[in-house]
């Protein structure tokens, strides 16, 4: 081997130590991103926004909201709502008044209307992760790790990889078609979780933008759902609002 390539091999490999170097194990990643979400100090949180659904979840909500399947491409009026500890409500309304809402309380999931398996899914997970800030730190964080453990999610050793062309630490397999729950680098806000239910259909989650100035970073300006690799529906945020929210909601 020549001298020159001695030097690229030995700078190729300094420059890999310090990256492979500087991945935390998974309980500072989760402990950190707690902290990220603790400090916004948000306990009730509206985020008005358009929900659009896409595939077989684009013919279901057509018939919950009597529209032609493809109108209901245009997207629908949307509002996700959360209150600590562990309360959401994803609302959807159609022009003609018809309306549905998925709630999730106390890790219990209910439907007012129409049952849009979707929507309860993507609002189980966005609720997991980000409805228990405000809270202490050490509890929320506690409430996360058994979260992923019954998703069957190995948070413990994460990996480096990348969503929407953003660097993220992986916690599980890097796998598409195993779960998996990503955590943005740089931020240290929840970026995607992958998981596998009882019937076996696979669901992919990502949360993106939480630089927008139309929601700053209280909350992703995209929530994205996929099923068995079907876009099933994107929630585009417009407005985020602090204020009391009522019980009876959830």
């Amino acid at each position: 081997m020549s001298a020159r390539s001695q030097l690229a091999l030995l700078l190729g490999l300094l420059h890999s130590i310090p990256a492979e170097a500087y991945i935390l194990p998974g309980t500072a990643v989760l402990r950190r991103m707690e902290e990220q979400l603790q400090n916004m100090e948000a306990s009730s949180l509206k985020v008005d926004g358009t929900l659009t659904f896409f595939g077989a979840s684009r013919k279901d909500a057509a018939r919950a909201f009597r529209l032609p399947g493809d109108r209901s491409e245009s997207g629908v009026d949307a509002a996700l709502m959360l209150k600590t500890p562990g309360r959401c409500r994803l609302e959807v309304s159609a022009p003609d008044g018809a309306r549905v809402a998925a709630i999730v309380s106390r890790r219990k999931t209910r439907f007012e209307g129409t049952q849009l398996a979707d929507l309860g899914a993507a609002l189980e997970q966005v609720c997991a992760i980000l409805g228990g800030r405000s809270g202490a730190e050490s509890e929320a964080r506690a409430a996360l790790e058994r979260h992923l453990d019954s998703l069957k999610i190995d948070w413990r050793r994460p990996s480096l990889g990348r969503v929407g062309g953003q660097l993220a630490y992986v916690m599980g397999s890097a796998s598409d078609a195993q779960p998996s729950f990503w955590v943005y680098k740089d931020s240290f806000l929840p970026a995607r979780v992958r998981w596998i239910d009882e019937q076996q259909n696979r669901w992919d989650l990502r949360l993106a933008d939480y630089s927008s100035p139309l929601t700053g970073d209280l909350f992703p300006r995209v929530v994205e759902l996929t099923r068995n690799g079907e876009l099933a529906f994107r929630f585009n945020a417009l407005k985020v609002s602090e204020g009391a929210l009522a019980d009876k909601l959830f």
